[in-house]
């Protein structure tokens, strides 16, 4: 393990590796992980990489586990970049990509954040996780805690997916729902966690997710040969990913495996629940708190995310932006996304088309830029909002009846 210490995200306060935490102990607010990058760079080149396991355990050395044994994993990482070329051609964009995190093994980019985090938490002796979540990351969490011979507690929205509900208890976690949004499942985890003997491994309130998050980033890179995209859209609800990659982006650099450019990062919500586009736009430096947030992405349905003044500095380091989109909008782009690159994305995901059909349309992105839009999961997780049929659909007796 090349790990050398955290650090608050805030405050800076440093803490000791290989222990257990959640958030600074000073602040409260998220703690990162450093590694020894001029140690780590001796050793591991980019043409080392040629030939490792097609997952996200290639980078290894980048990431936090120490002991072989405790790495949980089911395959996680190593998602096709696609090169979207039919849809690329509608918009006039040679050069669009969708990297597609469906194929994870939990069809969802929330099996690298849980893969890592259960990882450290049966490394540093946790018996008992707990999380609250609108869908994705409960899946994630059930099937990772299964693998791992370790208690899961879920808190989930009463009116989450069904399939994410079938997952958590097909995989022996303990489901809760709960009426109301996903911030009233994280207050249930943080009034019960101590008496219960949970560990809470919500999203940016333990330092390891957004490791495995990160691994996004060097995958990009070296699928795009070791040069980073000129942008990139990303759907955002608790934001982790978004973190991660940046994380990931500085690290190589420090590495000398990418130069200093750095994609511009575009934060993509719902209309009725986008408390970072908001923030962006008024100038803040913290997120809006979104009183009634409502989207049928489940996974963009975030009113107020711990990561918040995180995001808003990477956007605006970036020269990146913040679009929201209508429902509306996202579910039609699903079926385009399907009809144009047989890819099946989440409504979350289908979100980025159009919200690049907005920024290529304001000029903020040239329509040959290198531009890859994040599928952040599978439409089969939503399979509820897709039952009517479509217009053209013809159904037709059986003549032999």
């Amino acid at each position: 393990m090349h790990v050398t210490h955290l650090s608050c995200s805030q405050c800076e306060t440093r803490y000791e590796p290989s222990k257990l935490y959640n958030l600074c102990q000073a602040c409260g607010k998220p703690l990162r992980v450093h590694y020894d990058l001029r140690h780590i760079a001796k050793s591991l080149s980019r043409t080392a990489l040629t030939g490792r396991e097609a997952n996200l355990w290639r980078y290894r050395e980048l990431l936090p586990v120490a002991q072989e044994t405790s790495i949980t994993t089911l395959g996680e990482g190593w998602t096709p970049l696609v090169h979207a070329r039919r849809l690329g051609k509608q918009l006039g964009m040679p050069y669009l990509y969708i990297k597609d995190e469906s194929s994870n093994p939990t069809a969802s980019f929330k099996a690298r954040g849980m893969a890592v985090a259960v990882s450290m938490a049966k490394e540093l002796g946790v018996r008992k996780l707990a999380a609250p979540s609108a869908g994705n990351a409960a899946s994630a969490l059930a099937a990772y805690a299964a693998k791992a011979g370790l208690e899961a507690h879920i808190f989930m929205p009463k009116d989450v997916p069904l399939a994410n509900l079938i997952e958590c208890r097909q995989f022996g976690a303990t489901v809760t729902l709960v009426d109301g949004l996903i911030t009233d499942c994280g207050r249930i985890v943080a009034e019960r966690k101590e008496a219960e003997g949970w560990f809470d491994v919500s999203t940016l309130k333990e330092p390891y997710r957004v490791e495995g998050k990160k691994t996004m980033g060097y995958e990009i890179a070296e699928q795009m040969n070791w040069k980073l995209p000129d942008v990139i859209l990303y759907p955002t609800g608790g934001g982790t990913g978004l973190i991660g990659m940046w994380k990931a982006f500085d690290e190589m650099e420090q590495l000398g495996w990418v130069d200093t450019k750095r994609p511009r990062m575009v934060t993509v919500q719902a209309e009725g629940c986008a408390p970072i586009v908001q923030a962006f736009t008024a100038g803040a430096t913290v997120g809006t708190d979104i009183d009634n947030p409502h989207t049928v992405a489940a996974g963009l349905r975030v009113p107020k995310a711990i990561g918040d003044f995180i995001m808003l500095d990477i956007l605006r380091r970036s020269g990146g932006t913040a679009v929201s989109v209508s429902d509306a909008a996202l579910l039609a782009a699903v079926r385009e996304i399907g009809m144009t690159e047989g890819i099946f994305a989440a409504p979350e995901g289908a979100a980025c088309v159009p919200a690049l059909k907005q920024l290529l349309a304001r000029g903020v992105i040239n329509a040959e830029e290198r531009v890859v839009l994040f599928n952040t999961g599978s439409g089969l997780k939503y399979l509820d909002l897709f039952q009517v049929a479509a217009p053209e659909e013809v159904y037709c007796q059986d003549v032999n009846s």
